[in-house]
């Protein structure tokens, strides 16, 4: 890894800036509260296209992938970034029971592909970091 920067920092900044603001808040909250879907057919009953709802899982998760895109792309410190943004980590693994078939969907393989990248490493660099924290993170959200 290599040394953070300035501008790490500042992107960083950035992209909270970003999750302040009030539409995107509703939807962060709305993900965390609600979106803990185990197949298609949950995606389709919890937001089904043209929804709200939709909308909100849409927001939520392109969100985290583009913020994902700038670790991936090397522009961020991937450190810096995994020690303030656990809610991506979050994200990925409610996506991860349907990210597949939402992928099928959308004849897109490569959708949320930097969300499902990073989040890899970022649980890799738990692993390493603090063993046993990734599992009682995803025992916590019941997946």
């Amino acid at each position: 890894m290599t040394q953070a920067t300035y501008d790490d920092a500042n992107l960083l900044l950035r992209l909270y800036d970003l999750r302040r603001e009030e539409k995107m808040r509703e939807a962060r909250a709305w993900f965390v509260a609600n979106f803990k879907p185990k197949s298609m057919a949950d995606i389709q009953q919890l937001c089904p296209p043209g929804s709200e709802n939709h909308a909100r899982m849409r927001m939520v998760s392109t969100y985290w992938d583009m913020a994902a895109s700038f670790v991936t792309a090397g522009v961020l410190n991937p450190e810096l970034f995994f020690a303030n943004n656990r809610e991506m980590l979050l994200v990925a693994v409610r996506m991860r029971p349907v990210l597949s078939d939402i992928r099928a969907a959308y004849k897109d393989p490569t959708f949320l592909k930097n969300l499902e990248v990073v989040a890899q490493q970022y649980s890799d660099y738990l692993n390493r970091v603090s063993p046993g924290t990734l599992e009682a993170f995803v025992a916590r959200l019941g997946g």
